[in-house]
């Protein structure tokens, strides 16, 4: 059985973090294949164990054409799942979002799902690193966004002048423009040092 989105992509360092770096978008290769391609790299080079959650699914019908082989004919989300990754790194608790759009001049907001802010503001409170990686896949544009920064916009789209997106320059102003490079494709965890250690 095959989880969705199990893909890989590259990326760039912004925020005077590395900005000489070339960025390689549009190679074909999704953000989290990119992220799972990194995380690989990460628990090989005993950098930090990062993993995707699995998605929770219940198999309702399976077909055995033979005794060898079972195909799942029928199967549903068992209940909403939070976010994609969490692990630990430096002995501290990390979890995060990755979502990826070809809009260039915003992030929808209602791409993000209630359950999955609620999550990140509980780790927050319990002292756990939480944040969402981005991609403006037209742009070529990888962006970190603290959880911290993202929880007043999505308070705020409920206010009758709320915004119902994130402006691309708010990833630029708050945000930090992670670098493609390679073997870690989004080498997230540099930016984790700077900003939490």
């Amino acid at each position: 059985m095959n989880y969705p989105n199990g893909k890989k992509r590259s990326v760039q360092l912004s925020r005077n973090l590395n900005s000489h770096k070339q960025s390689y978008s549009n190679r074909g290769m999704s953000l989290e294949e990119d992220i799972n391609v990194t995380n690989q790299y990460y628990l090989t080079h005993d950098i930090c164990v990062i993993h995707k959650k699995p998605t929770p699914v219940q198999i309702v019908k399976v077909d055995y054409p033979k005794r060898s082989a079972a195909v799942i004919k029928e199967a549903y989300f068992k209940q909403a799942s939070t976010t994609d990754y969490n692990g630990l790194y430096k002995g501290h608790y990390l979890d995060f979002e990755a979502k990826e759009t070809r809009n260039k001049t915003s992030f929808p907001l209602h791409n993000f799902h209630e359950h999955q802010i609620e999550h990140m503001k509980a780790i927050v409170k319990h002292n756990g690193i939480a944040f969402v990686i981005v991609r403006f896949k037209t742009l070529g544009k990888t962006f970190l966004l603290e959880a911290t920064k993202l929880f007043p916009l999505w308070d705020r789209q409920y206010d009758d002048a709320g915004r119902k997106s994130i402006p691309y320059h708010y990833f630029l102003d708050n945000g930090f423009e992670i670098p493609i490079n390679y073997p870690a494709i989004v080498d997230y965890i540099k930016i984790i040092d700077q900003l939490f250690f």
